[in-house]
């Protein structure tokens, strides 16, 4: 399955490794250098995931989440926040503004990836059941 993932991350090297890994499992990737670029790419083509890095110049990643939720369009769209804020209460923040998982910086690629294919097992899952809840877009607002 190829999934198209818009990698949105001011960290060229890191985001440089999210796109290699992602393209070693057969995906599509767009990167984006900032919150505005990703929203400029996800509005252009709707993709099947979005990694989103919380602290990138301009537009934030919170803001990014924010925006993406509050559009109609945009609102299912899954997404996975990476950030070097490690607590409790940016962790809660991240998820209540809809991300639908958190992972913290340094992480292990092999873990990115395994929440990767969790959230895009979601994302076909929701194409192939609207309607079914739990799926992709609700699961970071869960209580």
């Amino acid at each position: 399955m190829c999934a198209h993932v818009v990698v949105a991350e001011d960290d060229a090297k890191q985001a440089e490794l999210i796109r290699r890994y992602l393209e070693h499992e057969g995906h599509c990737v767009t990167l984006a250098p900032d919150g505005r670029a990703a929203l400029d790419e996800i509005r252009r083509r709707l993709p099947d995931l979005l990694v989103l890095d919380v602290m990138m110049p301009g537009l934030d990643g919170l803001g990014v989440c924010r925006t993406i939720r509050s559009e109609a369009g945009l609102a299912g769209l899954p997404v996975l926040m990476l950030t070097a804020r490690s607590t409790e209460d940016n962790l809660l923040l991240g998820l209540d503004l809809g991300a639908d998982d958190y992972l913290t910086k340094p992480f292990s690629p092999r873990e990115l990836m395994a929440r990767i294919r969790a959230l895009l097992r979601r994302g076909v899952r929701a194409q192939v059941a609207p309607g079914v809840a739990g799926v992709a877009g609700t699961a970071g607002t869960a209580g």
